[in-house]
């Protein structure tokens, strides 16, 4: 989703929250490391701003959800958003908390970015490489869909 957002530089996929250093990606998928799956998403504040991009995660992304995204459970798949710097942290609070006023549930965690571990390289561009396959005709599809929707303005020409 990110990739085809104005303004957004870079999107790697990887794993944050836990406690082993550079893990796999079978062993995060075990819940055992403490890890996320997660995006790194590197961006132009001059182009989007981090308001668009949480606005934008909120959307494509099911943020009622304890510990599941989709057909994928476990605390590997818990709704997360680490920050790198205190703005971001009170850019964060402040949208979760116009989404729970208006009586959206929201479980996303939210905290500081300790350490950052790519993921192997056949998770990059998954989508793109990938686009066939059941799992992202019945899960991404739709979502690229509701970006296209909600978020035209904000996609690259």
């Amino acid at each position: 989703m990110f990739q085809k957002l104005e303004g957004v530089e870079q999107v790697i996929p990887g794993y944050a929250g836990g406690k082993r250093e550079n893990p796999s990606y079978a062993q995060v998928t075990t819940g055992a490391t403490g890890h996320a799956e997660v995006v790194k998403v590197t961006f132009d504040a001059n182009k989007i701003s981090f308001t668009d991009l949480l606005l934008v995660f909120f959307a494509v992304h099911d943020a009622s959800l304890l510990n599941r995204q989709d057909y994928d459970v476990g605390t590997e798949y818990r709704s997360l958003i680490y920050y790198t710097t205190t703005d971001q942290q009170k850019t964060i609070e402040e949208v979760i908390a116009t989404f729970r006023e208006s009586g959206k549930k929201i479980v996303t965690e939210v905290k500081p970015l300790a350490a950052f571990y790519p993921a192997e390289l056949y998770h990059h561009s998954y989508y793109k490489l990938n686009s066939e396959q059941p799992y992202c005709q019945l899960i991404i599809v739709p979502k690229l869909e509701k970006l296209q929707a909600q978020f035209a303005h904000l996609l690259k020409s």
